[in-house]
């Protein structure tokens, strides 16, 4: 197995490389004060200027493959490019890279009808509109999707929506146009995982309320756009069902594996900028006579960092390449594995950084509050750890299911009498 990079993705890095150091780093600090300026009900003018020269590169939506003509970056080739675009918050949503868009955009391109990618995916593909993804809801566990209440219900040539959805991201965005909605169409079929439905909602719909924004860590709007919105008999035509009633679940497996991929490469890039952080300000900071790097446990909290990073980055690699060789299906342990690991890992090296930072890394001065936010919240955004190992543990004890009960691999126990025991 080689993760070596092909020449494509080699010159695609030198090309990011150059826009990062040019654009994006030095617009982070207006970024930032915009996005607290401004607020999640505003568009950012930053993110709409980089846009524009983004768009001039071979840099915009490098993330996509259609599956009609698949001559795009596989999953391994784009993983080093979405870990160079997590270092910063600001970037993925520049290179039309960022989510819940490319989920919502490779659910269009897979299961979308020629009139529906016509209508939605083209000008998200564009960037003329942003989308939704509406499936968590605040009045059940959501982290067993078969909770969800939320009603599609046939009327004539009509679907009719009711629910109440929350973590929608985007929902607030002037130029969200779309919701992809998840609900039960089904409720009395024996098959739990048969219920569920995945449905268009235009923005415009009557009957959609955007009740509020949701802070991450009081973080309103940045790093996403979370929502809690409200469907009151909202009415789409039944062209507007999603691959066919009962489908939601397939839908919703084969949507969330690319995204937490891509999302663990970007908390990768997150934690690489945190561990430089973390040298740089030790190196330059004295306490009680000498440099914060000279302190042992300055030393281990950073030589622990590369080692994390660099057995996750591993990790990540072997499921991109999994999903490409044998698919999204075969390596759902490996999609299960990464989700739990780097979420972790991320948190504990930007806590550490915040730590070393001391007082100012709490604030935002440094980025280092806005980092954290982002690891904390995807422990629980596309399931929670503990669903993850749970089905993990699951899937392991499957393995050795049905093996006889271990045998003792020895009995013997030396027997020493008291002339033995007078020898030592």
């Amino acid at each position: 197995m080689s993760f070596d990079e092909t020449a494509r993705t080699q010159h695609l890095r030198d090309v990011l490389e150059e826009f990062m150091l040019k654009y994006i780093y030095p617009s982070e600090e207006r970024f930032y004060r915009e996005a607290s300026e401004l607020g999640p009900w505003a568009v950012l003018p930053v993110v709409e200027e980089l846009k524009k020269v983004a768009r001039e590169t071979e840099l915009w939506n490098i993330w996509f493959n259609p599956t009609d003509n698949p001559t795009g970056l596989s999953n391994l080739e784009y993983a080093p490019l979405c870990e160079i675009m997590g270092r910063s918050h600001l970037a993925p949503e520049v290179f039309n890279c960022s989510a819940p868009d490319t989920g919502n955009m490779e659910v269009l391109d897979r299961y979308g009808t020629a009139e529906q990618k016509q209508q939605w995916l083209e000008p998200l593909l564009r960037g003329e509109i942003r989308s939704t993804f509406s499936m968590t809801e605040p009045a059940v566990a959501s982290s067993d999707a078969t909770n969800i209440e939320s009603s599609i219900v046939r009327d004539g040539a009509e679907y009719v929506i009711n629910g109440r959805k929350w973590y929608s991201t985007n929902a607030t965005h002037p130029n969200c146009a779309i919701f992809i909605f998840m609900g039960k169409s089904d409720p009395e079929n024996p098959s739990s995982h048969q219920q569920q439905s995945m449905i268009l909602i235009p923005r415009d719909t009557p009957g959609i309320e955007v009740v509020r924004p949701l802070p991450v860590f009081n973080f309103y709007g940045m790093p996403d756009r979370a929502s809690e919105v409200q469907f009151t008999d909202v009415r789409v035509p039944i062209s507007n069902m999603l691959l066919g009633e009962g489908r939601g679940f397939e839908i919703a497996q084969g949507r969330l594996g690319p995204g937490r991929v891509h999302h663990c490469m970007r908390l990768i890039g997150l934690a690489e900028r945190a561990l430089e952080m973390m040298c740089r300000r030790s190196q330059h900071r004295v306490a009680f006579g000498s440099a914060i790097a000279d302190q042992s446990v300055t030393l281990e909290r950073i030589a622990n960092a590369r080692i994390d990073i660099e057995r996750t980055r591993l990790l990540v690699l072997k499921t991109a390449h999994m999903m490409d060789t044998v698919g999204n299906k075969a390596a759902r342990r490996e999609i299960a594995m990464i989700k739990v690991a780097t979420p972790t890992m991320a948190c504990r090296i930007i806590d550490d950084a915040i730590q070393m930072f001391g007082g100012i890394g709490t604030a935002n001065d440094y980025g280092l509050a806005a980092m954290y936010a982002s690891a904390r919240l995807l422990r629980l955004a596309d399931g929670p750890d503990e669903v993850h190992r749970m089905q993990l543990g699951k899937s392991e004890l499957r393995l050795h299911a049905g093996k006889e009960n271990l045998e003792p691999i020895s009995r013997y126990a030396p027997q020493w009498d008291a002339e033995d025991l007078g020898n030592f």
